[in-house]
Parts: C-alpha cells; sequence; structure tokens
C-alpha cells in the first residue's frame, strides 16, 4: 500500500470530524449535547465545516507532497488553512446564522484540528520517506537523458524510489553496450529491454520513464505495451520531469510536441471569467490602497530625486508593447550611460526605500492599472523589456511562446524560481511559464495567489 494524497484526505476527514465532535462536547453539556447531535440538520453543518476544513487545506497545498518537507512548511500551510477555513466558514455563518453551532465551538474546533492535522501530517513526513510508501521507478534508458531522470529520481524530490535502468543498446551479440559509454552505473542496470515486464515485476517497479535520446529503431513497442497493459504506469521523460519539478524539460521539447501534448488550452469562459476577476480585484485594489499614494509619494521624494512613477516599455500578450507603471525604486537615469541591463540582487542603483518597496511588492501597486486596461492579468508570465526579449528569442528556444498570454503581476515563475539575471535565469523561467501556460487553470491560479501572498509574508519561496 503506498501513501498518496487521497489518504491525508480522507485521515483530515475523520479528524474534523473528531475536532468538531470535541468541541461540541466541550461547549455543551449532556443534554443540549443530545439534542443537538439528535437534530439531523446538523449532519449538515457537519458536512459544510468538513468540506471548508479540506477545500481550505487543497488550496492552501496543504496535501502538496513536493511542497511539505518540513515541518515548518506544514505549520505554515496549517496555519494559512485556519485563516481562511475561518473567512469561508464566517461568510457561510452570515449568510444562514442557523448553521452555527456557536462561535465557541468554531474556535475550539478550529484549534483542535489544527493540532490534530499537523501531529498527522508530521507522522506522515517521516513514514513516506520509507522504500515501503515510495513508487519504484525504471528508466528505460542509458544515456544522458536517462542519467539526468535517474538523478532526479533519486533525490526523491516527490516520494520515487529509482529501481533502476533498462538499456536498449545492444550489440550484435546480445549484450549490454560497453560500459565506458553508459552514463548511468553500471551495476544499475537491471538488464535488456526485450524482457521488460519481467524486470518490472521483479524489481515490483509501478512506474516505467521512457528515456531515449534516440527512439527510431530501437524503441522496444511490444515490451512497453505489454506493461502498460499489465497496469504499469508508462511515461516519457519530458512528462515525468514535469510531473516531479513543475516546469517544462525544454531541451527534450519538440515544435510536435507543442501540437499534440494535453494543454495550452483556454476556454472562452475561463478567460471571460479571468479577466472578470482581473477587472473586480484591480478596481478594489485600487480603491484601497489609492489613499495611500500620497505617502508613498512623499517618502519617495525625500528618499531620493526623481519622478514617483517609473514608466517603462514592456512586451504583452502576442507581443504587442505597452507602457508599465511602477514606482520608482532605482536612482533617477540609473542606466544612463548602460543602457537596458538586467537588474540583480543588491542591485546599486535601487534607492534605500526602493529595497524595502521591491520586497514588499509595494511598488509593483501602480500595475493594477495595466490590469484595469487589459493590459496585464492578475497571474501570468512577467512582462519583459523589449529589449531583452529580442535577445532572449535568438537564443532560447520556444522564448516567444511566453507572449501567448497576457503577462501577469505575479506568475509560477516568480513563486517558484529566485531573482533572475541572466540568459540561464531566463531560460529556468521560461521553463515555469510554458508549464503555466500549457496547465493554466482557475486551481492553479489560485495556488499562484495565495503562495504569492506566502512569499510576500514569509519572504521565501521565488521572488
Amino acid at each position: 500500500m503506498k501513501f498518496k494524497a487521497t489518504t491525508l484526505i480522507v485521515i483530515d476527514a475523520i479528524l474534523a470530524i473528531i475536532a468538531l465532535f470535541t468541541a461540541v462536547t466541550v461547549r455543551f453539556d449532556v443534554s443540549e449535547l443530545s439534542q443537538k447531535l439528535s437534530d439531523p440538520s446538523k449532519i449538515y453543518i457537519a458536512v459544510i465545516f468538513i468540506v471548508v476544513l479540506l477545500f481550505s487545506a487543497h488550496l492552501m497545498e496543504v496535501y502538496d507532497r513536493n511542497k511539505n518537507l518540513t515541518n515548518r512548511a506544514i505549520l505554515i500551510n496549517i496555519a494559512f488553512e485556519m485563516i481562511t477555513s475561518f473567512s469561508l466558514l464566517s461568510v457561510v455563518y452570515y449568510l444562514d446564522s442557523d448553521l452555527m453551532l456557536g462561535r465557541g465551538v468554531l474556535a475550539v474546533s478550529l484549534s483542535f484540528f489544527a493540532f490534530l492535522q499537523f501531529c498527522w501530517h508530521s507522522i506522515y513526513l517521516m513514514g513516506k520517506s520509507h522504500p515501503r510508501f515510495s513508487q519504484r521507478v525504471i528508466v528505460l534508458g542509458t544515456g544522458p537523458l536517462a542519467a539526468q531522470i535517474g538523478k532526479m529520481v533519486s533525490s526523491n524530490e516527490r516520494n520515487f524510489t529509482l529501481a533502476g535502468y533498462a538499456t536498449c543498446y545492444i550489440d550484435s551479440k546480445g549484450e549490454t553496450t560497453d560500459p565506458a559509454q553508459l552514463d548511468v552505473p553500471q551495476e544499475m542496470i537491471l538488464g535488456n529491454c526485450d524482457s521488460l515486464l519481467d524486470i518490472v515485476l521483479r524489481v515490483q517497479a509501478e512506474v516505467i520513464v521512457v528515456a531515449l535520446s534516440e527512439r527510431r529503431g530501437i524503441f522496444p513497442l511490444a515490451d512497453v505495451l505489454r506493461c502498460k497493459l499489465n497496469s504499469i504506469q508508462v511515461m516519457d521523460a519530458p512528462s515525468f520531469y514535469e510531473l516531479v519539478q513543475g516546469k517544462l524539460m525544454l531541451e527534450s521539447i519538440t515544435p510536435s510536441w507543442f501540437i499534440f501534448a494535453s494543454g495550452f488550452r483556454r476556454t472562452t469562459i475561463f478567460s471571460i471569467t479571468k479577466r472578470t476577476i482581473d477587472i473586480i480585484l484591480s478596481f478594489f485594489g485600487l480603491l484601497i490602497t489609492l489613499p495611500f499614494f500620497p505617502f508613498i509619494a512623499l517618502a519617495i521624494k525625500i528618499d531620493s530625486k526623481g519622478p514617483v512613477f517609473f514608466r517603462q516599455e514592456r512586451v504583452g500578450d502576442k507581443e504587442k508593447l505597452f507602457v508599465l507603471y511602477k514606482f520608482r525604486t532605482m536612482k533617477q537615469d540609473a542606466e544612463k550611460g548602460t543602457g537596458a541591463v538586467w537588474a540583480e540582487k543588491n542591485d546599486p542603483r535601487v534607492t534605500t526605500l526602493g529595497r524595502f518597496f521591491r520586497g514588499s511588492r509595494i511598488d509593483e501597486i501602480p500595475q493594477l492599472i495595466n490590469v484595469l486596461k487589459g493590459e496585464m492579468s492578475f497571474i501570468g508570465p512577467r512582462p519583459e523589456r523589449p529589449e531583452f526579449v529580442e535577445k532572449l528569442k535568438q537564443v532560447i528556444p520556444y522564448y516567444s511562446k511566453r507572449h501567448f498570454i497576457k503577462p501577469g503581476l505575479t506568475g509560477w515563475a516568480q513563486v517558484r524560481y529566485r531573482y533572475g539575471s541572466t540568459v540561464e535565469d531566463a531560460v529556468e523561467k521560461l521553463r515555469f511559464d510554458l508549464y503555466y501556460i500549457k496547465n493554466i487553470c482557475p486551481f492553479l491560479d489560485t495556488l499562484i495567489f495565495f503562495e504569492t501572498i506566502k512569499v510576500v509574508l514569509f519572504g521565501f519561496g521565488g521572488r
């Protein structure tokens, strides 16, 4: 039996029932408790309580096994879950007060559930690293791509265990390739692909990752199909890489992959909904922050000479140029004599106040105007300067593909990767940006939104 996210969810639901029952027991005497539990409507109340808790946990990535790798991360996610649950339940109780058992019950049940959930998830964290609870993976191939996948599996980032490699490189005598030509350890080769199913059954593998640098003439179609029909999961290297890393494997992607891969699709309803949410959030965001604009402007003027707002051309949807607005964080004429250069960590051009504004994201508040105008969205790839875009398009394959949706105030790359100032950083960010474009959906947007809040408030994760 393998531990999966469903195991966490089912046990969390049981713990929610225990927490609610305990809270009711603590807050009411025996006669009141019997009366309340005998009322069929209270079952409905319990169901709403459980659903809201599980939904909040899902939003706050409590069930993301690749995220919750430390007790600190679990504790922070559960804390955000409790805040979200309290907010949602408060709205529900405000709309229908008959659904509420009492403020005391809500406080006690949430607190007790948070304690039980943290204990349970911490125990799960300790136990999931055991080989018994991990998925065993066989990598089909012995070349550089197979070595890369094998190293990634060994890191155990998503609770996988490397069982070994199966080779498809067989010489005229039916023997495996000379060890000197292998990119993987000889002792980890389990056998030839012509006995792939026997190898899988022998090592009790559950996943086969096809990592052949060249498939033509050597791909063991019949053997892989036999494994597939025996309920063994078969994945190609790019798909497995995407699953584990949450980004795309650009070096192994071809133009045809973009055509036949799932995803990269936005329905009309989704586009309309996303734009509606952008308008509502940007309008109320400006309404709330506008009273603070004079104070921010005064602070900028006192800190350094120059204008309050910073305007700069950026590349947007379909590579259309637009003017992006920010509060100025750099010294006046910071690029005079140097031209367009990437911003760096601890950039000397940034003012003292600008460092605070950048860390707290205050400098990006004026971009709500760009969102309201329809030039940007709340969630999407960050817009880049046209000078850099032209250079990056020449050296990075598929870079222009990130411009097929509106840029965003924050994005998947921003919450998953550090501040970038090199071509190599641009490549890594493109991996995340294309992953977002491929898998774009309301749920992913919600995850990025809450992850951005965590990054801003706690300073961990991407920037």
